[in-house]
């Protein structure tokens, strides 16, 4: 019995040895497929992630190209899809329709500053308190704030334009008289505009555009003022500068300027512009438009006026940043695109368009530099460091409505159906209507 069960076990033995290989061989395969499987899989997901971006004249903006490049470049797989919102006012009115109708964009990009208000309090702003805890923000040197409400961040800028006075090289050149410099002030300004005005020639020493800021804003360059105070007695002193050089015929008027829709870069690369008070936005069109051969002229840029009492290389800018919106179905990737867009990495690719990044270093201020076709002339790398950047609009609930009025009383103004005098009594007196 002992001797059946003996040979009976060593039958087993024997076949599941010579089993083994097989079984090792078959594990070995189908490890092998599984593997094969995930890799697979790896691309065909990451090749699914498209991140939608509701933004402004996506096709012909030169930063967002080169952001779009850049960060799918530095994450594979992740594809940029712009969605175009339009241009000018129309922009906003746009991103309002899409949201109320419940769209899940991942990303909405803030033209004005008191875009995230008017979002966050129709709830289509998502709150980034548990991304920030360990985000540097240090580079945006404060102006991040304008993004938070109530201590709670909605948005990072990515962009922050300051004013700079553009200048045309050649024009100052033939009329033999001395360039800009980064320490003028308005009557200084003034003065070199009326110098370069040539009416027999059809040039001008200067140019305003239509918009309130182009002229008004110069006051809060102190830092201290805002547009938003209430009192407006400080902007009667930039009027009547600007109605001087009109009446003077040193720039065009804002009523011909109404009426034919003349855009600022146009005025300025016909060539017959001396100097035009403007963002700094305008380097990087400049920059596309002459290497795409549809412009020619010499430029450069120096620090705006200042008034007296404030510092030279004052100024007033904007910033333009990104919010994730609320209903977006990948908060965690759009987290990383808005935190790449406004850091270091982003604010490189920014630079190297022209256009100046929110992000603030010496590292940056060298790659605005370096972007070819940019002045190589002394003073306008001076200009790219500016001592100050005042908001042009601080964030707050009434910000919009009061921005609303000072925007009607300036059209009156520019088209002389009221004198500033009377135009800016309106401004006090219906803006302490709103605030009481």
């Amino acid at each position: 019995m002992e001797g059946a069960l003996d040979c009976e076990t060593d039958n087993i033995s024997r076949t599941m040895t010579e089993e083994e290989p097989f079984m090792k061989k078959m594990l070995s395969v189908l490890l092998a497929a599984m593997l094969m499987m995930s890799l697979l899989a790896v691309p065909a997901l990451a090749e699914g992630q498209v991140l939608t971006v509701v933004t402004w004249d996506t096709t012909t903006t030169p930063y967002l190209i080169a952001q779009k490049e850049a960060f799918e470049a530095s994450h594979p797989g992740v594809t940029i899809e712009y969605v175009d919102a339009g241009t000018g006012n129309e922009y906003e009115v746009k991103v309002n329709t899409l949201l109320s109708g419940g769209d899940t964009s991942d990303v909405i990009m803030l033209k004005e500053n008191d875009q995230v208000v008017k979002w966050q309090s129709q709830g289509f702003a998502a709150p980034l308190t548990d991304y920030i805890a360990d985000y540097d923000m240090s580079g945006f040197v404060g102006i991040e704030k304008n993004y938070a409400i109530d201590g709670v961040q909605y948005g990072i800028p990515f962009r922050s334009d300051f004013w700079v006075l553009f200048y045309n090289k050649d024009l100052f050149e033939a009329a033999g008289v001395d360039l800009p410099t980064n320490d003028m002030t308005w009557d200084q300004y003034a003065e070199l505009a009326k110098k370069m005005t040539d009416k027999e020639k059809d040039i001008y020493g200067t140019h305003y555009h239509t918009w309130l800021s182009t002229v008004a804003n110069w006051a809060v360059c102190d830092g201290k003022y805002t547009l938003a105070d209430g009192t407006y007695d400080n902007l009667l002193y930039f009027y009547k500068l600007y109605q001087d050089l009109e009446d003077y015929g040193a720039c065009m008027t804002y009523a011909d300027l109404k009426a034919s829709g003349l855009k600022y870069a146009a005025a300025f690369e016909n060539g017959n512009v001396a100097m035009l008070p403007m963002g700094y936005w305008l380097v990087s069109t400049l920059i596309n438009d002459i290497k795409a051969g549809n412009a020619s002229l010499n430029w450069g840029i120096v620090a705006v006026p200042h008034a007296d009492g404030v510092a030279a290389g004052s100024s007033f800018g904007n910033m333009t940043g990104a919010m994730i919106n609320a209903k977006s179905e990948q908060k965690d990737l759009a987290w990383e695109y808005i935190s790449w867009l406004g850091g270091p990495e982003g604010a490189k690719a920014t630079a190297s368009v022209g256009a100046r990044p929110a992000w603030v270093s010496e590292e940056i201020a060298d790659a605005m530099a370096a972007v070819d076709g940019f002045p190589a002339d002394d003073n306008s790398k001076a200009a790219l460091l500016p001592v100050s950047v005042a908001m042009e609009w601080p964030v707050g609930e009434k910000v919009p409505d009061i921005k609303t009025i000072v925007n009607e009383e300036h059209s009156l103004i520019m088209a002389r159906e009221v004198t500033p005098e009377e135009g800016i009594e309106e401004m006090n007196e219906r803006v302490a209507e709103l605030l009481k």
